[in-house]
């Protein structure tokens, strides 16, 4: 059974960081790659950042392009997103995604709130 478990959300004020952290397991972690997507309340999924098996290609979104850093270890089977210079706007429910985009499979998410 393919899970996928986030932690180290949090409230954060604005221009604080956090890092986020995904526990795989019940497959092939570096046969695949893994994927950051969010939600905001009120609102669809949105794709954060990828990055490919081996961890030397990563993608962003314009909106988090310079802020946010996806890695992977694959010793571990974690995957990780760390999070600089946060906005309100990045208030969402963020969880972490198997294959590129959306992937097939997502974790239950973990909450990030920025606000002063």
């Amino acid at each position: 059974e393919v899970q996928l478990v986030e932690s180290g959300g949090g409230m954060v004020q604005p221009g604080g960081s956090l890092r986020l952290s995904c526990a795989a397991s019940g497959f092939t972690f570096s046969n695949y790659a893994m994927s950051w997507v969010r939600q905001a309340p009120g609102k669809g999924p949105e794709w954060v950042s990828d990055i490919n098996i081996g961890g030397e290609s990563t993608a962003y979104a314009d909106s988090v392009k310079g802020r946010f850093t996806i890695s992977r270890d694959n010793t571990k089977n974690m995957l990780y997103l760390q999070m600089n210079s946060l906005k309100p706007e990045d208030t969402a429910l963020y969880s972490c995604a198997r294959g590129w985009g959306t992937g097939d499979y997502r974790g239950q998410g973990t909450r990030v709130t920025v606000s002063s």
